[in-house]
C-alpha cells in the first residue's frame, strides 16, 4: 500500500489536519491497517519537501493543514492511472519454505503443504466469518476482506497444484555414497576360504 498516495487522495477531497488523515485513512481501509500518527506527519512533510503538499498554519505539525497541490494532483492520478509493477514477484515465505524443504533430507514435503494449505483454509474461514458480521454498509472492510479471501485462494491453489507437481515427479537421487567394502557384506565364497 502506498501511504503518501493514499494521503494524496485523502487531502484531494480537501484540506485536513494530520490526526484527521490518520483516522480517515483507517476508517476508508476497513481499519485493517493501522497507521502510526508518526507516519503520517513524516509522510506529509516529504510530500511537502517533494511540492506535492501545501502546509497551512503556524507552529506544531499537528496545528497545520495540509492541502494537495497541482503536483500532487498529477502524480495521485498517474498513481492511480498505471497498474503496479508485478515483476519480478515477490519474496513470498511459503514458497521459499517449500522450496527449501525439498532440499532437506527427511522432509516430508507432502505434509509440510498440507500442514499450510490447513492454516490458510482456516484463515479464509476467520475471514468469512469477518465479512458475515460486518453490515452491507461497511464497503471498504468488504473489499479488502474480499481481496484477502481470494488471494488466499491463490495460495491454496498454488499449494494444491505443488503437491501434484512434485507428486508427479521423479525422485531425485541422492549423491551415491561411496560404498565402504568393509561394510560388504562377504560372499559365500570368501568365508569359506
Amino acid at each position: 500500500m502506498s501511504v503518501p498516495h493514499a494521503l494524496l487522495a485523502l487531502l484531494r477531497q480537501g484540506p485536513k489536519y494530520g490526526l484527521r488523515l490518520q483516522s480517515e485513512f483507517e476508517s476508508r481501509t476497513g481499519d485493517v491497517w493501522p497507521l502510526n500518527v508518526g507516519q503520517v506527519y513524516t509522510t506529509l512533510q516529504r510530500l511537502e519537501r517533494d511540492g506535492l503538499v501545501e502546509a497551512t498554519g503556524e507552529g506544531e505539525r499537528s496545528q497545520k493543514r495540509y492541502r494537495i497541490t497541482s503536483a500532487g494532483e498529477r502524480e495521485l492520478s498517474q498513481w492511480l492511472g498505471n497498474p503496479p509493477d508485478l515483476v519480478p514477484p515477490p519474496r513470498d515465505e511459503l514458497v521459499i519454505k517449500v522450496l527449501v524443504a525439498l532440499q532437506v533430507p527427511g522432509i516430508d514435503v507432502h505434509e509440510l503443504l498440507q500442514v499450510h494449505r490447513r492454516h490458510v483454509i482456516e484463515t479464509m474461514q476467520r475471514y468469512t466469518q469477518v465479512k458475515a458480521a460486518a453490515g452491507e454498509e461497511d464497503v471498504p472492510l468488504a473489499l479488502v476482506v474480499d481481496a484477502e479471501l481470494f488471494r488466499l485462494e491463490a495460495i491454496v491453489r498454488w499449494l494444491d497444484a505443488a503437491d501434484v507437481r512434485l507428486k508427479r515427479r521423479q525422485p531425485l537421487d541422492p549423491d551415491p555414497v561411496p560404498a565402504d567394502p568393509s561394510l560388504e557384506p562377504r560372499r559365500a565364497t570368501e568365508v569359506s576360504r
